[in-house]
């Protein structure tokens, strides 16, 4: 079974600008007065885009963002992007392994998994101003190399992340920011889903797994995404088979035994319920 492009963390390893588990790069400097396009495909590892001035379009997820100015594009392992930047653009490219802020403390893993709820945001220019001196730091840091510089890239990163969620409050909603409860238990089942919906369809494994009724984590997915866990299941499960029909030529019957589903039938009734078209038709009207 063919899978989708995957640029590992071990790969980029092997670029003289990375050291350990991070890297910090100038966007001018990757761009070198040329546009950039990558085609469709997924990382191993963290991918963040910090750019004061762009222009182009970034898709993750099958989601089509316009690249402007004071823009910053966060991305987790194993999501789908294709980038197409324009020459011009400025900023900060910066890419981490999964440990690198884990092994730092748990608050910056926690202040990581809330931010990368939203794979975009736009700043005002004086709350980018901020961000900008933050990294600007960061990759002074990461040119000189003095003594103890990863742990000061760990700090200035996980300064960066509590500046970009101070920057998000005034579009958060009360309801997310004041029942820190709920927020934390969405997150760890929006993390669940991830890593065991090929495996575990349903919504009561994954209440039992958060040591909640299912009525208990209806309730909080209801109040902060206006969604039921069955449909988040479903989301995740429909987004994966768009990624493998978009970004690999596998067989529809390969996709729904790589998504669990071994009635390929059932699979295909199921796609077509949630998108309006057969896996095939999907693809073919996507090209």
């Amino acid at each position: 079974m063919e899978n989708i492009p995957i640029r590992h963390s071990s790969e980029i390893q092997k670029e003289p600008n990375l050291s350990g588990s991070f890297s910090i790069r100038a966007v001018e400097e990757l761009l070198q007065g040329k546009d950039m396009v990558q085609e469709l495909h997924r990382h191993d590892f963290y991918y963040i885009l910090v750019l004061p001035k762009g222009a182009g379009t970034h898709e993750i997820d099958f989601t089509t963002y316009t690249i402007e100015n004071y823009s910053i594009f966060i991305m987790r392992p194993g999501q789908v992007h294709q980038l197409a930047l324009k020459a011009g653009s400025t900023g900060y490219l910066l890419q981490f392994k999964t440990d690198f802020l884990y092994v730092h403390n748990s608050a910056s893993q926690n202040h990581l998994n809330k931010v990368c709820q939203h794979n975009f945001y736009s700043l005002e220019p004086e709350g980018f101003k901020k961000i900008d001196s933050i990294l600007a730091e960061a990759l002074k840091e990461y040119a000189t190399k003095a003594k103890g510089y990863q742990e000061i890239l760990k700090a200035n990163l996980s300064i960066f992340l509590i500046e970009l969620l101070r920057q998000r409050q005034s579009i958060t909603t009360p309801a997310s920011q004041n029942n820190s409860y709920a927020q934390e238990k969405l997150e760890a089942f929006l993390s669940l889903v991830e890593t065991n919906a090929i495996q575990y369809k349903q919504v009561a494994h994954y209440a039992d797994l958060l040591h909640l009724s299912s009525y208990q984590l209806n309730a909080i997915t209801k109040a902060l995404l206006d969604k039921k866990p069955s449909e988040i299941i479903t989301d995740y499960l429909i987004l994966e088979a768009k990624r493998q029909l978009l970004a690999t030529s596998n067989q529809v019957s390969q996709i729904a035994y790589h998504l669990g589903y071994d009635d390929v039938s059932y699979f295909i009734r199921f796609f077509k319920k949630h998108t309006g078209q057969t896996p095939e038709s999907f693809r073919q009207n996507s090209k």
